[in-house]
């Protein structure tokens, strides 16, 4: 496989256009119990959709309540799941359990990028740059010893900036807090790092065209990431070969510290003075055909239909 390492060069013609595969009996997870279910309903029905467009045998299954089964001539579960119970480890280990091969990164991999505290603390570990942080697990009134706004708050277990909030002024530090832990019971207090903002997606063991994301309006929160136009994308960014060529080998360092395997997408700050700073690992990202690994493997000559397949023969290749 030759997967677009520089711009702009092509990773081939891998895409499916017409090419034949053997049709197998696939199950596709979505929807779950997590506050990104909506999203993950979007992202499972267009993976669905794409693999039965290719001749596969497709079953839909939401494992909202945990009392899912699965039918006894399963190739392969593709996770279109987002957030808890899907991201975090939880399905992995039971599909391991089952002996069924699925998508994407394994259960401890999953579990630890879920958590963003501990990642930041293994990437740090391993020379990738990220964000100073702290962990912070109830109510404060004021800002810890040793710290100056701005800061940005997360809720340690979440994915799609869900309870993202941007404290720059003193006065709501306590409520903005109080709001982010009403989605964890641990948020992760960071430096904010103004810049560019950018997403490096990885496909077996190599990095797909950079994504330059840029809100019309404020941060890439819930809101910008969801409301049709409110963010505008670039790809491929418009960032000079050295630069990107290091935000694209970080990548790949702090995708395997975590144990990282198949496929992923990382989000990244350059901060005025071009410097790198890593910001968390989705181990299961958004699959719609607009999502952006998608858009990245697309600029990179993969199409939507051969993306999914792709997955799909990663998954079946550990299983062989």
């Amino acid at each position: 496989m030759n997967l677009m390492t520089t711009e702009p060069q092509s990773i081939g013609s891998e895409a499916t256009g017409g090419r034949k595969v053997d049709p197998l009996n696939l199950v596709v997870m979505l929807g779950g119990p997590s506050a990104e279910r909506e999203i993950s309903l979007t992202s499972g029905a267009a993976v669905a959709s794409a693999l039965e467009a290719l001749g596969h045998a497709v079953e839909r299954v939401d494992p909202r309540g945990g009392d899912w089964t699965l039918g006894k001539q399963v190739d392969a579960v593709f996770l279109a799941l987002h957030g808890r119970y899907g991201e975090d480890g939880t399905i992995q280990r039971r599909l391991d359990e089952l002996g069924v091969p699925y998508t994407g990164c394994g259960a401890e991999a999953s579990a630890l990028a879920f958590d963003k505290v501990r990642t930041k603390e293994v990437w740090a570990a391993n020379g990738v740059p990220t964000p100073r942080g702290v962990e912070l697990t109830g109510p404060l009134a004021g800002l810890p010893e040793g710290w100056k706004l701005p800061v940005i708050l997360k809720p340690a277990c979440q994915g799609s900036s869900v309870g993202l909030q941007i404290v720059e002024s003193e006065n709501v530090f306590e409520s903005a807090l109080e709001q982010a832990l009403e989605f964890d019971e641990a948020v992760l207090m960071e430096e904010l790092i103004r810049g560019r903002e950018f997403t490096v997606g990885i496909l077996e063991g190599e990095t797909l065209p950079l994504v330059e994301i840029r809100p019309r309006c404020g941060a890439f929160d819930y809101r910008n990431k969801y409301t049709e136009g409110a963010t505008e994308y670039f790809c491929p960014a418009d960032l000079d070969e050295d630069a990107a060529g290091r935000v694209r080998a970080l990548a790949l360092r702090a995708f395997e510290a975590v144990g990282g395997r198949d496929y992923g997408r990382l989000d990244v700050m350059l901060d005025d003075r071009g410097e790198p700073h890593f910001l968390e690992l989705n181990t299961l990202p958004g699959m719609t055909e607009t999502s952006l690994l998608p858009k990245a493997a697309k600029v990179g000559g993969l199409d939507y239909p051969g993306l999914c397949q792709r997955m799909i023969e990663l998954a079946l290749r550990r299983a062989r």
